[in-house]
């Protein structure tokens, strides 16, 4: 896909982070840009920023772990635009302590942000694509965690884990019927963003007393090793322009960090060589 202008992207968890630096790309290429998030006042600010500098903007208030959300953003979507060209599965957040620590609320919301927004939004959206019959791409965001192996953040690395096979398989299946809809899936190494405070969007249903795990040493040093490793990631905005880099090459693995790519092949050798799982510290870039 290479002719960006008047067509329409949709962006979840669009209001900061890497969502928000691909709404403004999408600005800069002059397309039609919807904003789902569930942060009301962050989606409302960078609808008003997007719309000053001269965007079409729409912007719809959405949790993607509820199907009913995802109708509603794709209803929303083709009412006013009337069709979708990218789509950007990009929501995501992190919570728990060890597999076993970690409460039953826990593993729910991070799974049903992290994996099953991906899910809805490509059982809704896909089919909408497909009958149109235009140049489309969906970009998955997942995380350098889901290509790596090793101890802590465990459910968002099993969410991770996840949606890479998932957005293999949607490439494949599309591929398999040769369909205009090229497909990538973004893993990001340190980034600049606000995914160590997730928890200021954890919705109430989650959040009940005993809803959340108590941190554990192991999990208390490697949050603060990520929080580091985020204060000095890259921007967002280059994540983002790095993305459609891709998205106009067709190019499924996305990978704005090579740095961490010796860890993603120690785990590919130990599978290979079927050795235990080896832990690579990884470095801050």
């Amino acid at each position: 896909m290479n002719h960006f202008t008047n067509k329409v992207a949709v962006i979840t968890g669009a209001a900061s982070g890497i969502g928000r630096a691909l709404a403004t790309r999408c600005a800069e290429e002059q397309m039609k840009v919807v904003l789902a998030d569930v942060e009301v006042a962050a989606l409302q600010k960078a609808e008003q920023e997007l719309t000053a500098a001269g965007a079409n903007i729409l912007t719809v208030i959405t949790d993607v772990g509820k199907e009913s959300d995802i109708q509603t953003l794709a209803q929303k979507t083709m009412d006013t635009f009337g069709a979708v060209h990218l789509l950007f599965n990009n929501a995501g957040v992190g919570a728990g302590t060890t597999i076993w620590q970690s409460t039953l609320a826990d593993w729910q919301w991070v799974m049903n942000v992290n994996l099953w927004g991906a899910i809805h939004a490509s059982r809704i959206f896909v089919p909408l694509m497909l009958q149109q019959g235009t140049e489309c791409h969906i970009v998955n965001t997942a995380s350098r965690a889901g290509l790596e192996s090793g101890p802590g953040n465990s459910i968002y690395r099993a969410s991770k884990h996840a949606l890479v096979s998932l957005t293999e398989s949607l490439y494949h299946e599309l591929k398999t019927i040769q369909s205009k809809i090229g497909v990538s899936v973004l893993c990001p190494g340190f980034v600049r963003t606000q995914i160590c405070d997730a928890h200021r969007n954890r919705p109430a249903e989650y959040s009940k007393p005993g809803d959340i795990a108590d941190p554990s040493p192991i999990s208390t040093a490697i949050d603060q090793f990520i929080r580091s490793g985020v204060e000095q990631g890259i921007s967002p905005q280059e994540v983002a322009d790095l993305t459609f880099l891709a998205i106009r090459s067709n190019r499924f693995y996305i990978m704005p960090d090579p740095s961490y790519k010796e860890t993603v092949r120690q785990r590919m050798e130990d599978i290979l060589n079927q050795n235990n799982p080896t832990f690579v510290i990884p470095s801050h870039i």
